[in-house]
């Protein structure tokens, strides 16, 4: 069965950076507040109406592409993964398509947050291998910015996200013992609630029943009413403690069991690449797998959690930094909403 390997990487970065003194003009926190608890020093965020997450996005692949020596009419399948799409509907896929003028193929929209670009990869590995498609564009990309309250009332969670877009481009592996050689997704849902933005949403009618100013009608209703949405119901919504507990629990297994599925341990990882969700997480899975710190690569101070673009955005910054060579066995590991988490493991 014919490996995939990553033949182009690139990312896009919004120009606008906001430190965290910036975010204590407009809620109570400090830089030492935010340091502490997730190592963030500064990120960026999306001019508010010249940048979409499909732009940027676009910004990432055309890097890819290029570096991957591929024209848009090359490109044979888009897998696009964000949880914040330009519109509610149709999905970030399409649009990519038609903005950069690629013939009318397949576009397929993945929505696992934090865990989105590796689910984003896996598939399109699959497609490789069976040998379906030769050239697919695999974008992570996030327009947080548009959906955060900069108010102390969300400080948990504001703090934290910053917006960016990452990209490759997967084709057939050229060398033996080269591309991907596995990738690990798992989710459980029995805590999804715990990290989700529940607002909109087609389960709001239930949620709504026995609440004052129900509208009383047999069909219809309203995805969000003015009440909620004064009462910040459409806010993301964590539980920072919770997220955190399992995170530390689960980064570690998933990369274990990509080491264990190709006969490897953590000693063989040249580099580590996480998700960007907290630098404490970061270091503590370090910690537990006993990695040196040549073995990890965190950019997170920078840029904040980006969910979906975190990976490819760090992946493409190591590579860049002359910190992955051909021959070096990279893993990628992602924890977030869901919950759902993965890794990836890649002889470069």
């Amino acid at each position: 069965m014919q490996r995939s390997r990553i033949a182009g990487i690139g990312y896009y970065v919004p120009e606008n950076i906001y430190t965290n003194s910036d975010l204590a003009r407009f809620m109570e926190t400090s830089d030492e507040w935010i340091q502490e608890r997730t190592g963030i020093r500064e990120r960026r965020f999306a001019d508010r109406l010249e940048e979409t997450t499909t732009t940027m996005g676009i910004a990432a692949a055309k890097v890819a592409m290029e570096r991957a020596e591929t024209t848009p009419e090359e490109i044979d399948f888009i897998v696009f993964a964000t949880l914040s799409p330009d519109y509610y509907f149709p999905g970030c896929g399409v649009l990519v398509q038609r903005e950069m003028k690629m013939k009318e193929i397949g576009a397929l929209d993945i929505r696992n947050q934090c865990s989105g670009f590796v689910y984003a990869l896996s598939v399109a590995d699959q497609f490789i291998k069976t040998g379906m498609y030769k050239n697919i564009l695999v974008v992570g990309s996030e327009k947080h910015s548009f959906a955060m309250d900069f108010n102390t009332r969300s400080r948990n969670v504001s703090v934290i996200f910053g917006d960016g877009a990452g990209a490759v481009v997967l084709q057939p592996a050229q060398e033996e013992g080269q591309g991907i050689l596995s990738t690990h997704l798992h989710s459980d849902g029995a805590e999804a609630e715990l990290l989700a933005m529940y607002y909109p949403g087609a389960h709001a009618n239930k949620w709504l029943k026995d609440k004052p100013g129900y509208p009383e009608q047999e069909l219809g209703g309203l995805f969000l009413t003015a009440e909620q949405l004064s009462g910040g119901a459409a806010l993301p919504f964590m539980d920072g403690p919770a997220v955190f507990k399992k995170a530390v629990v689960k980064f570690p297994e998933v990369i274990r069991e990509a080491l264990e599925a190709n006969g490897l341990s953590a000693g063989d990882i040249d580099l580590l690449v996480p998700h960007q969700a907290n630098l404490r997480i970061s270091q503590y899975v370090q910690q537990t797998l006993g990695l040196e710190d040549r073995q990890v690569f965190n950019n997170i101070q920078r840029y904040g959690n980006t969910t979906a673009a975190s990976v490819p955005i760090a992946l493409c910054e190591a590579w860049e930094a002359g910190r992955i060579k051909p021959g070096d066995l990279v893993c990628l590991a992602a924890f977030g909403s869901g919950f759902a988490w993965g890794s990836a493991l890649i002889r470069w």
